[in-house]
């Protein structure tokens, strides 16, 4: 699930051997995967393997998401739309996490089904599958293991796919399992406990993706912390109409009103207090400069 691409960080940055493609290769890879276990999930009637396909399609999901910042990072903006097309990254999460919701509701229904009609699994079909799926999904991780320090957003994806190939284990393990003891009550098991992990992860993609839509504080974003590095600054006396929002899922930016002791001081101050604000996460910065006795009214 990526939650990996829902954390507000400077840019993706482009690498001897482009994130682009690393990025393109790993979709495309996992899209396959997807619909060949879907189809070897329906007609060997296998719940587990079609939970672990919903799970992987979530992969792709966010895969996608973090593609989509990476190149909408590069877009230059428009006459109407002043940030590019920066913003279409959170309505993307939101959607994958309404669409990741809904897989996890199917995929609850249909276990529970399978446990008061039970039918027979093919175990060993479940373990091969599965096995591709571990490989696929260490693959997958292997293209973002070069640039996984150099950005959060590449490092959740590593970290993603290398949590997903364990899960997989635990599919295989559940297929063997199955073929040599005819346990096909494990099936559905399996099929819930994928749900779970997706609905903990969902939950949290939705909570983020809703609170980023209504310009709401980043999660990364610690307000008290950035009121308190701002006043800090020996220059700033107080402040107030501080709004702080994300542009995108990698970027965010501050509006503040910043009342100094002496406007002589303006020009560093600025400077100053816009570096320490980028060392905060904080990457787009507009701070008014103004005085105790010409401070503006609740409207301005």
């Amino acid at each position: 699930m990526s939650h990996h691409h829902h954390h507000h960080h400077s840019p993706i940055v482009e690498s001897s051997f482009s994130l682009g493609k690393a990025f393109f290769f790993a979709i495309v890879l996992n899209v396959l995967f997807v619909v060949a276990e879907f189809a070897t999930g329906f007609i060997y009637n296998s719940i587990g393997l079609i939970s672990d396909a919903a799970h992987n399609l979530g992969d792709v999901a966010s895969l996608l998401l973090a593609w989509l910042a990476f190149k909408l990072a590069k877009v230059s903006t428009k006459t109407n739309y002043t940030y590019g097309f920066k913003k279409s990254t959170i309505l993307v999460a939101l959607t994958n996490a309404i669409i990741l919701l809904f897989t996890v509701g199917v995929i609850i229904v249909k276990s529970i089904s399978k446990f008061y009609y039970p039918s027979p699994v093919e175990g060993g079909v479940i373990a091969w599958v599965a096995g591709v799926g571990v490989v696929i999904n260490l693959a997958t991780a292997f293209l973002f293991i070069r640039d996984k320090e150099k950005d959060l957003n590449v490092k959740g994806a590593y970290l993603h796919m290398m949590a997903d190939a364990i899960v997989s284990v635990g599919v295989v393990v559940s297929g063997i399992t199955i073929l040599f003891t005819g346990w096909n009550f494990l099936d559905p098991i399996i099929g819930l406990l994928i749900a779970v992990v997706i609905l903990f992860s969902t939950w949290n993609l939705l909570r983020d993706s809703i609170r980023l839509s209504l310009d709401g504080v980043p999660s990364s974003v610690d307000i008290e912390e950035i009121k308190s590095v701002i006043l800090q600054h020996p220059a700033v006396e107080s402040i107030h109409h501080l709004h702080i929002w994300a542009i995108s899922t990698t970027e965010t930016a501050l509006t503040v009103h910043v009342v100094l002791r002496n406007l002589e001081t303006m020009k560093i101050s600025k400077q100053e207090l816009k570096k320490i604000l980028a060392a905060h996460l904080i990457s787009h910065a507009t701070i008014e400069i103004e005085t105790a006795d010409g401070m503006c009214g609740e409207l301005c």
